[in-house]
């Protein structure tokens, strides 16, 4: 038995069943690349969804840990540590906010925004207590816990999870007014909540004055626009934050993921001090929340970003992605559209949800030195380290175009 089916085996004897991996096992990352444990090599166009946009064990990033973790890891925050002010001044300072709020996971981020909005309904807007309501947009993902499957529209990740969270509306992604129609008949909205580009539902890239709109209804309305930037953010769309795009600022900032390079979870909710101080002591929290080892790390990374200028060359390669990749497979009759920004791209293949072609494409593209993993069925999303290079993106645009040109003939039989 191979070390691969050695290693698959005591995942799924030992493990529990809710992951549907990709069958390679990963054993080394560098840069762009990860090896299996047979020592082979693969360009990761996954990045962890999006969390090693520093690419695999960033030198600085891993410096930064390796020296923190030898001096404080945790503290709790029952006292003050030397390392969350400092980075707390840095990451406010950076994108506009007056405070943050530092947790672990992106959906204790998303969990936080929540508590926060409703906080602020009560105490700002003076909605009556428990009647305040958050809206969501279909097929969104904002994590796996109570609350975020509760706004779900996803059968899979919402069925037999019940009972649900109450105070939700639900309204269509990319619809205006649709927004506009729910807060004008209901003064109990407090929140708007959404992913400047919905990741998880294939990449979808709402039309071009999308938020700069919804920014201008909730400000009118008095509701909170909060904006999940935990797959977006951090330069992965070719910008330091995906609403930079549309020049816009939410209420409410949810980042996570490549805040740490992905070292470490690190997660942030920033927002301005008569939103933030709506929550006071003992009302929310987290032991490892703001931990030096992670507030080291967090800013190692967004230094990162900057000093490589990722953003400006996630904006440049993307262009080259999508141009080059729709010139190689114009005449396919696989591919229903290619879509994104910056570096944040899905190829949606002219199938249903329900057929396994793009699980196979992805198969081929593992074959051929390449990771990738389907969404919703159909989806297959490219997301490479942002510190790729354009000689290496072309390469891995020539494996991805070859994968699916293998294919062509095969339609018919998914």
């Amino acid at each position: 038995m191979s070390r691969t089916n050695e290693l698959i085996d005591l995942e799924n004897q030992y493990g529990a069943h809710n992951y549907h991996p990709l069958p390679v096992v990963l054993d080394k990352g560098e840069g762009p690349f990860v090896w299996d444990v047979e020592g082979k090599r693969y360009f990761d166009f996954l990045s962890a969804y999006s969390a090693v946009n520093q690419g695999h064990c960033h030198p600085k990033i891993i410096g930064a840990l390796k020296t923190q973790a030898e001096k404080m890891t945790l503290t709790s925050r029952a006292f003050y540590n030397s390392k969350l002010g400092e980075f707390e001044q840095f990451i406010t300072k950076l994108f506009g906010f007056d405070k943050v709020l530092m947790m672990n996971s992106g959906v204790e981020a998303v969990e936080t925004a929540i508590k926060l909005c409703r906080k602020w309904a009560y105490q700002k807007k003076g909605i009556p207590q428990n009647e305040a309501k958050i809206v969501f947009a279909k097929h969104n993902f904002h994590g796996r816990t109570l609350a975020a499957v509760s706004a779900s529209t996803d059968p899979q990740s919402k069925a037999e999870f019940g009972p649900y969270l109450p105070g939700i509306e639900i309204i269509s992604y990319n619809d205006t007014e649709a927004l506009s129609q729910i807060i004008a008949k209901d003064d109990k909205i407090a929140g708007f909540i959404v992913e400047p580009i919905q990741g998880e539902a294939g990449v979808i890239v709402p039309h071009e004055n999308y938020l700069k709109e919804v920014a201008a209804i909730c400000k009118k309305a008095n509701v909170l626009f909060i904006a999940d930037e935990i797959q977006t953010g951090i330069a992965r769309t070719g910008k330091m934050l995906c609403v930079d795009h549309a020049e816009v600022k939410p209420d409410i900032l949810i980042l996570g993921k490549a805040l740490s390079g992905g070292v470490l979870p690190v997660s942030a909710v920033l927002a301005n001090d008569k939103i933030m101080l709506c929550i006071k002591p003992g009302e929310h929290g987290s032991t490892f929340g703001g931990n030096p080892l992670a507030c080291a790390v967090a800013q190692a990374a967004l230094e990162v970003v900057l000093d490589e200028k990722l953003a400006e060359k996630a904006e440049k390669l993307g262009e080259i992605f999508r141009t080059e990749l729709k010139e190689m497979l114009s005449d396919s009759e696989l591919v229903k559209e290619i879509r994104g920004k910056g570096l944040l791209n899905a190829v949606e293949i002219n199938t249903d949800e329900e057929s396994k072609l793009a699980w196979e494409i992805c198969l081929e593209l593992r074959d051929r030195g390449l990771l990738a993993k389907p969404t919703h069925g159909n989806k297959i999303r490219f997301a490479p380290p942002l510190v790729i290079d354009a000689k290496q993106l072309r390469e891995s645009i020539k494996i991805i175009a070859e994968s699916i040109n293998k294919f062509e003939s095969e339609m018919a039989s998914f």
